[in-house]
């Protein structure tokens, strides 16, 4: 009988297996962990090597294929007291909904002791009382709440001299996590921007050892063992801000790379105002990855989630609810002759794709709704990419401008001229940019991804842009996409108007838009003004969108997410299937009209 030793080594983050002959309960062991994972490396020396956090996932399976075989081990002193935080986090996570809320008066003290120097709003103290109780939580409070507060409180609270900090963030959220840390935390905490590459980020963790670290989900999957290593030598802290952008979970590169090394983070946040954009699948890879040890599914994770997270909502901030009107326009009539032909031809297609390959066929309609948006928002998008169409929409465009892009530009100026200052809002680049040249006299300024996020300094920045529609009088327009600046930037205090010349289905995109003149701190009456074309697939993205947003609000107990818009007269989407079925309802109802 073999007898097998586990160990751990804290150079690579490795776990070591080494048996003392080869038989067959090392057959078994080995059988065991290549059932698990292909990320093993074996020696002739009947010895395995393995990520130390995939070993911890797969702990439960060996250990019942060692009980059942009766397999003698032996676990190295580092080894033993990792596994046993694990099994200590375990309980900890097994028993949260029975883990009483801390004291308030036991809070302020740890915080203090600390350093964290930031008076802290009721219901921020509200939420860390629940979130600290435990080393994982989730805070789903909406944009503007403070929850970069939270969590720097959260790590103020659990923080040793030895700690370590890693967030995850988008680059344009950045900014708000240093100067918040300027605010809360004592002067020396200073954060690190993880950038310019593996070799760049190797040589910071090897000179610098920072204390916190800055990374974009971008960069994270090229340094992810990297960021293991260094954080597995410390009492650490690993946070997800917008942790939404992991939904997909393993299947995504990104999510991936933060899924597998989650095991190693001691203490783990995750932070977003929303969620669960398309629904409950959503919040799956954010349980998985504060939680690696619960196995979760989707028909489970809301009640799972429950007991971990925290929740701050519009009401309980008494920020008034902002009109929202939908603002319905016809289109030209040779716009509509066109919509009604490419309507039908995609249909056609969809049907003929169906039949073949269901799965294929939702991507395929994915990639028409793109061009369905494109058009209804401005014709012109599609000069080049529909050729057998070529004539009629030469047609459409000699008889007149969009009518969007046509009522967003007078609504601009009649703003303006009541000295009101408005950010319109497009899912493309070209309209961006077109409205913002067409608004020049306004003082119009525009920002989609190909504006780089620099400083103040650099006068053609996504930084100086914001700040001259803050400061500049004659600044009266900001044109933007919600993708690249849907999140990471306040307008509240400058801007009380936000046009939609179109949306897209992420439904996350657009309240977090929305939610750049609607947040704490503002004290004016918001307008949301939604144009949309009649009869078009802008009803359908509509549809959509408010249902997903109900679920969210069913599933995050916030009843302030309920968002209907009240009817007047006057480069990527994100759909699921549902978005896909509601859409091949409106695309068939174009057949039999036609028929």
């Amino acid at each position: 009988m073999a007898k097998i030793q586990i160990d751990y080594d804290p150079i690579d983050v490795e776990a070591i297996l080494t048996a003392d002959q080869a038989d067959h309960d090392w057959d078994v062991i080995l059988r065991t962990i290549r059932e698990l994972t292909s990320e093993l490396v074996e020696s002739a020396s009947r010895q395995v090597r393995i990520p130390w956090w995939i070993f911890v996932n797969s702990r439960r399976a060996l250990a019942y294929q060692i009980a059942i075989h009766d397999i003698q081990v032996d676990f190295g002193s580092h080894a033993t007291a990792l596994l046993g935080e694990a099994n200590v986090r375990d309980g900890l996570l097994d028993s949260a909904a029975s883990t009483p809320e801390l004291k308030k008066d036991h809070l302020d003290s740890v915080l203090r002791t600390s350093g964290f120097i930031r008076e802290l709003k009721p219901f921020q103290s509200e939420n860390l009382l629940k979130l600290c109780r435990l080393p994982v939580g989730a805070s789903f409070s909406v944009p503007g709440s403070g929850k970069t507060t939270e969590a720097l409180a959260f790590f103020s609270y659990f923080r040793r001299t030895d700690s370590r900090l890693l967030v995850v963030a988008p680059k344009n959220a950045f900014a708000a996590w240093e100067e918040q840390t300027g605010l809360c935390l004592p002067t020396s905490d200073k954060f690190v921007r993880l950038t310019g590459g593996k070799a760049a980020i190797e040589d910071i963790l090897r000179i610098a050892q920072p204390h916190l670290m800055l990374i974009t989900y971008e960069q994270f999957p090229t340094v992810s063992k990297l960021l293991a290593q260094y954080l597995a030598r410390f009492h650490n802290f690993m946070f997800l801000d917008e942790s939404h952008r992991i939904k997909g979970g393993a299947r995504k590169i990104r999510a991936n790379a933060i899924l597998r090394i989650a095991p190693v983070a001691k203490h783990k946040l995750v932070l977003s105002g929303t969620p669960l954009p398309n629904g409950e699948a959503d919040l799956v890879p954010q349980f998985e990855f504060i939680a690696p040890e619960i196995a979760v599914q989707e028909d489970t994770v809301t009640a799972q989630v429950a007991p971990f997270f925290v929740r701050t909502t519009k009401r309980d901030l008494k920020l008034p609810e902002p009109k929202r009107v939908l603002v319905p326009l016809s289109m030209n009539e040779e716009q509509r002759r066109l919509y009604e032909l490419l309507r039908s031809a995609v249909a056609r297609n969809a049907e003929k794709e169906i039949e073949r390959d269901a799965r294929r066929a939702f991507r395929a309609i994915g990639r028409s709704a793109v061009r369905l948006l494109q058009y209804v928002s401005n014709p012109s998008l599609l000069v080049g990419k529909i050729p057998e169409f070529d004539e009629y929409l030469g047609q459409v465009i000699e008889e007149g401008d969009s009518p969007k892009l046509e009522w967003a530009t007078l609504r601009a100026r009649q703003l303006a001229r009541q000295g009101q200052k408005v950010i319109i809002w497009s899912s493309f680049v070209q309209n961006v940019e077109l409205l913002a040249a067409r608004l020049a006299d306004l003082g119009a300024s525009f920002i989609h991804g190909g504006v780089d996020a620099s400083s103040e300094a650099d006068a053609d920045s996504r930084e100086a842009r914001i700040l001259r529609f803050h400061k500049d009088p004659s600044a009266m327009v900001l044109v933007a996409n919600p993708a690249a600046c849907g999140e990471g930037i306040s307008l509240h205090t400058v801007c009380d108007h936000a046009i939609y010349v179109d949306r897209n289905y992420n439904a996350a995109q657009y309240l977090q838009s929305e939610d750049r003149i609607h947040r704490i701190g503002s004290d004016h009456q918001k307008y949301v003004e939604i144009v949309v074309c009649r009869d078009s697939i802008d009803l359908a993205v509509d549809r959509r969108l408010q249902a997903k947003i109900e679920k969210m609000a069913v599933t995050l107990n916030d009843p302030s997410l309920q968002i209907t818009p009240i009817p007047i007269d006057a480069d990527r989407l994100d759909l699921d299937d549902d978005d896909v079925l509601d859409l091949l309802a409106h695309l068939r109802a174009a057949r039999e009209v036609a028929a």
